[in-house]
């Protein structure tokens, strides 16, 4: 075991007493602590749940595959269905969006823990998300949330070299910020577009490499797409034009647009975003 690995663990047996909920979206920082956790759950039962959140600024697929990450694990699991936008500070889409929507969530997940007797609530912040511009932090520090892997100053990198340690299935899966991320600041947020975004930045990560980041950013009223992925990951795109054309014009999109500048997190305005 890495003297990372190591640290992780006796980071986290130190809270095992009081019980531990972990808030839990299944992408790689989350799935790490799940795992480590359910390692000492192994060595020893504790009072132990992972909590997934349910709304409409995640992708549909992303709710099942972290219940099935934690049945394989066998760590109870409890998902939670919050309707953010019915927050008019989420829905309108500032550029605080993500404290409104975290203090909402949190707000939920501490509730759950606290009925289940649970001391500690945990998420998944890494150290280089508080380098970058993340106004959710704010909400974690008003409800108390502990997260190791910031604490640790495990960056994103180190925290796939450890997940890929302990074998956790999804270590290299790229990064998946909700779905409003995808829009301008100020943009209305609503169910029926955040859905047409899914399925088209589903069907474009179809084409390519699971591990290929890509983001399907959206302008001008709703009516352009602009796609990044990575550079070299562009050919092939273009060979799957009339593809492209036919399902994203499908889905209501009027211009469509491949980035020649590639991925970039943040992009939508320079240092913030994902």
């Amino acid at each position: 075991m890495s003297p990372s690995l190591y640290n992780l663990f006796a980071f986290l047996r130190a809270r095992v007493p009081g019980g531990i909920a972990l808030a839990f979206s299944g992408g790689t920082d989350s799935a790490l602590l799940l795992s480590a956790l359910a390692h000492l759950y192994r060595e020893a039962p504790f009072p132990l749940t992972a909590l997934v959140m349910q709304s409409p600024l995640q992708f549909p697929e992303e709710t099942q595959e972290a219940r099935a990450q934690a049945e394989r694990l066998q760590v109870p699991c409890e998902v939670c269905t919050i309707d953010t936008l019915a927050l008019e500070q989420v829905r309108h889409n500032p550029p605080d969006r993500c404290y409104w929507c975290k203090r909402h969530f949190f707000s939920v997940f501490s509730q759950k823990a606290a009925a289940a007797g649970l001391n500690t609530l945990m998420d998944g912040t890494n150290a280089d998300d508080l380098q970058s511009y993340r106004p959710g932090l704010r909400a974690l520090r008003e409800y108390g949330v502990v997260s190791p892997l910031a604490e640790l100053g495990f960056s994103k990198q180190e925290v796939r070299t450890l997940a890929r340690e302990l074998a956790v299935p999804v270590w290299n899966r790229p990064s998946a910020p909700c779905l409003a991320t995808r829009l301008p600041y100020g943009t209305e947020l609503t169910p029926e577009l955040l859905g047409r975004i899914a399925k088209a930045e589903t069907f474009v990560q179809g084409l390519l490499p699971a591990e290929t980041p890509v983001r399907v950013r959206v302008h001008e009223q709703t009516s352009l797409v602009r796609i990044e992925t990575a550079p070299e990951a562009i050919p092939a795109l273009l060979a799957a034009r009339p593809q492209l054309l036919e399902t994203l014009h499908a889905l209501g999109f009027t211009y469509l647009t491949l980035d020649l500048d590639g991925f970039r997190s943040g992009s939508m305005d320079g240092a913030r975003g994902a």
